[in-house]
């Protein structure tokens, strides 16, 4: 990910930093992450006129090994290990 990328990450919605393609990704980790779960079937037949079946489940099980390690960390009370001190990637904003 570009700079610009991390910096505009929470609003990544109505940035230009992201391609559309980036953005229906980010719209699964998203709806993935949500408490409920959230994933339109439309998102998915979405990605799928980008990505095979295959690559879809890949990128599925990333997006929630990713979800299972920051839930996981988080209950144990596991910090950052400093490997990215002076880096960030913002919080996306909660719903009010």
């Amino acid at each position: 990910m570009s700079e610009e990328q991390l910096r505009d990450l929470a609003g990544y919605e109505s940035s230009d930093a992201f391609s559309e393609l980036e953005k229906r990704v980010l719209d699964l980790a998203v709806g993935m992450t949500r408490t409920p779960l959230d994933v339109p079937e439309a998102l998915i037949e979405e990605l799928s006129k980008a990505f095979d079946e295959g690559q879809i489940v890949e990128l599925t099980t990333a997006i929630a090994w990713e979800n299972f390690r920051a839930r996981f960390n988080h209950s144990l009370g596991i910090e950052p290990g400093g490997f990215t001190e002076g880096a960030f990637c913002p919080l996306p904003q909660r719903d009010p």
